[in-house]
This record gives structure tokens, sequence and C-alpha cells, in this order.
């Protein structure tokens, strides 16, 4: 929901940063490396739409658009009014153009699966319904209104031992849940995690499972996904399991005490260098 700044397909070497200050730094986002991306299948139907393969509804017909909250590389998430019961909700509308191949229609329908699979935990974002039509998928959720935990921390600077334990156990029950459930995030990072309110103590959600995958017992995963400053060295490896998300959950613990990234390059190749050779970026 948050706005990811890609690298492109893969890894790239030559992605800098504009900022010398390592503290309020988004961190790029890695994505699947398609090998051979076949082309999208036409839908069995003209009523039935080629991502969800259910039959086109038009959301607008059902909600009310207003203002835009966020920005990704596929999609932006918009305010949303329904016309009856007038409760407002977050839409991420995201452009059917944009899906080009087989794997992007399959990235954005596991997501869906995925979030109707966790729907009801208190700490995961919830899918309220799924929606196709000519130009767009729109998945509708509740909407949380204390915005991002990374922008609680650059306002904050670091928080006390308390605070970040009381955030940190919900992100580990995040991944508790998630990996019960045969889910792996694949990208934790604060910009990931919303406040349902405004309030000091409200409830922290995660979302954006977009590069979340199911997995099982003993899968090893080669996929190079996830965000710089966050991705576990064994995913650089191509070798990994939902372990990778416990290391992104640490990384997060250590800015939250902080206020700055363990791992800390001006270039992305540098940053992961840096990663492997355990060199740890001191706020002393």
């Amino acid at each position: 929901m948050g706005g990811n700044c890609s690298t492109g397909a893969g890894i790239s070497t030559t992605t800098t940063t504009t900022h010398s200050d390592p503290s309020n730094q988004k961190a790029p986002t890695i994505l699947p490396q398609n090998a051979n991306p076949s082309p999208p299948q036409p839908p069995l139907s003209s009523s039935l739409g080629r991502v969800l393969g259910r039959p086109m509804e038009d959301v607008r017909s059902i909600f009310i658009f207003g203002r835009e909250l966020g920005r990704g590389q596929f999609g932006v998430t918009y305010l949303v009014t329904h016309k009856v019961t007038k409760e407002q909700f977050a839409c991420k509308s995201i452009a059917t153009r944009k899906l080009i191949n087989r794997d992007d229609i399959d990235d954005v329908r596991r997501e869906v699966q995925i979030m109707h699979h966790l729907t009801g935990h208190r700490n995961i974002v919830e899918l309220k319904g799924a929606y196709e039509d000519r130009h767009s998928v729109n998945l509708v959720m509740e909407v949380c209104a204390g915005g991002e935990l990374f922008d609680r921390i650059i306002i904050k600077g670091h928080y006390s031992e308390r605070a970040a334990a009381n955030i940190c156990r919900q992100i580990v029950t995040v991944v508790h849940n998630c990996h019960t459930m045969g889910v792996m995030h694949r990208d934790l990072k604060p910009e990931n995690f919303l406040f349902l309110g405004k309030d000091e103590n409200s409830p922290l959600k995660a979302t954006d499972f977009g590069l979340s995958v199911f997995f099982k017992p003993g899968d090893v995963f080669k996929d190079l996904v996830g965000s710089a400053y966050y991705v576990a060295p064994e995913v650089l490896r191509r070798s990994y399991g939902p372990e990778a998300d416990i290391w992104s959950a640490g990384i997060i613990l250590y800015i939250l005490l902080s206020g700055v990234p363990p791992f800390w390059a001006g270039e992305t190749s540098f940053l992961f260098l840096s990663m492997g050779n355990s060199k740890l970026q001191s706020s002393c």
C-alpha cells in the first residue's frame, strides 16, 4: 500500500540513493525475475475477468472513489466510500494493462488468495472483496487511518525498548500466523505495516502481500524478491525458506531501537556486500 520503489526484475547493481541519511530511506523492492514469461491467455468469456476468472463487476457502481492513499509499481490505493452504508475502505486498484504476462496475472491472483486465506487475524489488513472490470482489478480492504510504521519511525527517530517490544510483538505475531497457515510474506518492512488508527496504542496491521507465496515444510525458494535493507542473505543466495521473514523482522526491530538500518551503503550492490560481510551500521 505504501509506495514501493522497484529496482526492476531482479537486483540492479546501479541503483543509488539520493540522500546520505539512511534513516529516512524507503527500501527499493526486488521483484521476481521471470525467465520465460508466457503471454496471458484470453478470458474464457467476454464477461469473465482474465485475472480473477469470475464475472466482471464495476466497483465504481458500489463505491465512491475519493483521495489517493498510496501508489506502488502496479497499483494505486484510494479511499472509497460504500454508496449504501457510507462505510469507508481502502481500494487498491491494479491496472490490468500493466499485467503483461502470465506471471503477473498469477501474482495478483495469488495475492487475492493469500489475503482471503489470512483474513480474520487482528494484525493483518482484512480483505473485504475483490472486483475486476475491463480496466483494473480492485482489492477493497479495511482502511488504516494511522499510516505507515515507516512514517512513525521518521517522526519519532526511534522507539523506547518498551514501545519497540510492543511493536515487535505484533510483527512476530503476524509472522507466526502467516507461517502457521503456510504463507511466507517475503517483503516485511516498516512501509508494509499500517496503524489502524492515529492513537499511540493503535493495533498494527500487515499489508501488501504482492510478493507472498504459499509454502510447505521443506520447500526451498530461489526467487530473488524482497526489499533492500530487509532482504535476508539466503534470499540473495537464492536458497531460502520462511526463515527469511524472521531476518526481516529482526531488521525492523533494530531500526525501531536505533532509528537507522543495520546495513547501509549508497549503492544496492555495496549494501548486499556489506550484509554478506556482516558489517553493522552503528548508531553510537
